[in-house]
């Protein structure tokens, strides 16, 4: 893993929507500018036109040195190289402002810059453009700040959340195969397999990302072990309606931990057990994830469901909102003696 001291921290301009983003906020400033009603004088359409070509210019140039010399500003403290990118988009500034007015006037043309003297168009050019760049690179770099934030706490939340499978879940899982290894060595040989397979993921979460069939694969091994456990009292039932986007990437345990909350907080609550239904499905490019299952009232319980389930579902929803957007939904609610917790996320 790279340090992250080592990490340019100049914001990247190279990227297409920030190059879109700088050429945008300079045809703003034009617009502003012939918008102003300061009643010096009237802006024909040529003049608009001429504006607006110097600008997108002065743009595209300053966005290619920023990002031509990013590498080399970052290896200097965050002050000193910001004042030098600041200063460095001025003299480029100055430069194209003093190339375009000499050719107006070499040219004899007609254009918004004619009737303005040559130190107050260069230096005015590049003042506004030194001030117009350094908001602009405050704002990249508070966005990236925040960016890389979202996701160390994703990955941080991802972490707290795999260290949540409980201490008591290992215990009951070895001294159940430890039972089972004389009785039924090749059950207990399965368990063992499974409960490797789960703490390996658990171990790997907030390394990369899961699909949605190791996801399933993952909760079919956690079910195993429960219902060697929970016996006749835990029933499971997939619904699959294929066809399913099983290579879709995913934030890694996702569906599991709704999986154990439906065990912790149903099955292995009511006396009579029950089932827990899965079911999946991939409607108009949405992939549908349902977890299904009987549980008591949670107002009546001396655990409420938010102090349990509800830390996992609102880790869950913030990861999957990570990584899907704002298409992403998650909900979950208690109704009639069963809970229900309801995934749809986008399917490219």
């Amino acid at each position: 893993m790279n340090d992250p001291r080592q990490q340019p921290w100049l914001p990247e301009l190279c990227r297409l929507p920030r190059l879109a983003a700088m050429l945008g906020l300079a045809e703003l400033v034009v617009v502003v500018v012939a918008l102003a009603p300061d009643g010096s004088r009237h802006w024909s359409l040529s003049d608009f036109l001429s504006a607006s070509g110097f600008a997108l210019w002065l743009s595209l140039a300053v966005t290619v040195c920023l990002c031509a010399a990013r590498t080399a500003l970052s290896r200097l403290p965050e002050a000193a190289g910001t004042a030098l990118a600041v200063a460095m988009t001025g003299l480029i500034a100055a430069a194209c402002a003093g190339i375009v007015h000499g050719l107006y006037g070499v040219l004899d043309a007609q254009s918004f810059a004619r009737h303005i003297g040559f130190w107050r168009f260069t230096l005015g050019s590049a003042t506004m453009t030194a001030l117009i760049v350094a908001l602009a690179l405050r704002y990249f770099y508070v966005s990236d700040r925040w960016a890389a934030q979202v996701v160390a706490n994703a990955r941080a939340q991802a972490d707290a959340l795999q260290a949540r499978i409980r201490p008591h879940f290992l215990f009951n899982s070895m001294n159940l195969i430890a039972s089972l290894v004389r009785r039924d060595p090749v059950v207990a040989e399965r368990a063992v397999l499974d409960l490797s397979d789960l703490f390996r993921a658990a171990l790997g979460a907030g390394e990369g990302d899961s699909t949605l069939q190791a996801e399933c694969e993952l909760a079919e091994r956690y079910l195993s072990i429960e219902s060697l456990r929970l016996g006749e009292r835990l029933q499971v039932q997939w619904q699959r309606d294929e066809p399913l986007p099983w290579s879709l990437p995913m934030p890694p345990l996702v569906l599991q931990p709704l999986v154990e909350n439906a065990v912790l907080h149903g099955i292995s609550r009511l006396p009579g057990g029950g089932t827990i239904v899965i079911a999946l499905s991939c409607v108009n490019g949405q992939l549908h994830i349902r977890v299904h299952n009987p549980a008591p009232d949670p107002q009546t319980r001396a655990l409420p469901l938010t102090q349990g389930a509800g830390h996992a579902q609102r880790s869950i929803a913030h990861r999957l909102a990570w990584r899907f957007g704002p298409a992403a939904r998650m909900t979950g609610a208690w109704s009639d003696g069963y809970y229900a917790c309801d995934i749809t996320v986008p399917v490219p």
